[in-house]
């Protein structure tokens, strides 16, 4: 029986351990090669101190990793073919195409993806970002400090409008389209086709929320409070625990791309809006109010759905703190896994950010 249980706790490790490596290291590796190109390249076409920097870097690190991810899985599949074989048990079409799928929309389909992606930021990310706000105003401030000297963000202190703007779109399009493709297409989506998809949704969630705790390490932190960058680690891990949700129940991309990015446009705006010397009571007024009440429009209007949504969320969710049956016999198998998951974000994590940062 001791021996039994040795065997099912190797195997949660196994296959964590595999995926880790051969999949999601891997990637990283090809990604950041890669990434070598705009970083030498942009600095010698534009200036530091210009916009377009901004614009150049992220959008170029977007189709990077939209283009790299995918080439992961063959090149992955050629270096570890034999150790791979017997390691996903169902699967009908080859990685790559399958993580190509989530990206793809049809005249049939393209109203309820913007429809999901609208519903997710009114009903999701911008409630929880507005009480994160409303409770803890010293935080946009902290966030806008953080981002001030980064050559980057330069569109931020930008007096005229509409050249943040249209910086402000492109830039947080792209790192949406970046992170959305990593956390949620390579780390969530692949993840779910080789062990229990809830412990990858924990995984993908608690790594991307590490990768926001990283705030922590900026020297202007020790003028705040220690545990700022604890709630952006806390409210992004939440918030990807539901994206992740999403995108297994779905298999769209677009809708959490969409949803990421206007409540990275909003953010955005809030930070431009306190440099440029607006109060936050005015920004609350004028900015968060209009658009909470949407938000409450939207609720009702489409409460049946949201609500079968959410049933259908929870009972997913609880899953997680029971018995995977493919590969747990006892509690302490569950317990195994669920430290062993914590474990594996962290990885992912330390590795994400030693070779992208």
């Amino acid at each position: 029986m001791v021996k039994l249980g040795q065997n099912r706790k190797k195997q949660i490790a196994l296959k964590r351990i595999r995926f880790f490596y051969q999949e999601v290291a891997w990637g990283f590796i090809i990604v950041f090669v890669f990434l070598l190109i705009p970083l030498f390249i942009v600095p010698l076409i534009v200036d530091e101190s210009s916009p377009l920097y901004g614009i150049l870097t992220y959008s170029l690190r977007a189709i990077i990793i939209f283009i790299g991810i995918p080439l992961t899985f063959p090149l992955s599949n050629l270096i570890f073919e034999s150790r791979k074989r017997n390691l996903i048990i169902e699967e009908d079409i080859s990685p790559a195409i399958g993580h190509l799928k989530l990206y793809k929309m049809t005249k049939n389909n393209y109203k309820y993806q913007i429809l999901y992606g609208i519903l997710i930021f009114f009903l999701v990310l911008l409630p929880i970002d507005f009480f994160i706000n409303l409770l803890i105003p010293e935080l946009i401030k902290y966030q806008g400090d953080t981002l001030a000297n980064k050559s980057t963000e330069i569109y931020l202190s930008l007096d005229n409008y509409f050249l943040f703007l249209i910086s402000l779109i492109i830039i947080q399009f792209s790192v949406s389209v970046s992170e959305e493709t990593i956390f949620r297409g390579l780390i969530t989506k692949r993840g779910s086709e080789h062990f229990f998809k809830m412990s990858v949704v924990m995984i993908a969630s608690l790594s991307w929320g590490l990768r926001h705790f990283v705030y922590f390490l900026d020297p202007i932190s020790r003028f705040y409070p220690f545990w700022y960058p604890l709630v952006f680690l806390l409210q992004t891990f939440i918030v990807g625990i539901v994206l992740s949700l999403f995108i297994l129940r779905k298999k769209w991309i677009f809708p959490v791309i969409i949803a990421h990015t206007l409540n990275n446009l909003i953010s955005g705006h809030v930070i431009w809006m306190l440099i440029q010397g607006i109060d936050f009571t005015s920004i609350i007024l004028n900015l968060y109010y209009p658009l909470i009440i949407v938000g409450c429009i939207l609720f009702v209007w489409y409460y049946s759905q949201i609500k079968e949504s959410l049933s259908t969320g929870l009972k997913t969710f609880k899953t997680y703190f029971k018995f995977d049956n493919t590969s747990e016999d006892t509690k302490g198998d569950t317990i195994f896994r669920v430290f062993f998951d914590i474990l594996m974000g962290f990885l992912i994590f330390i590795i994400g950010f030693m070779i992208m940062v």
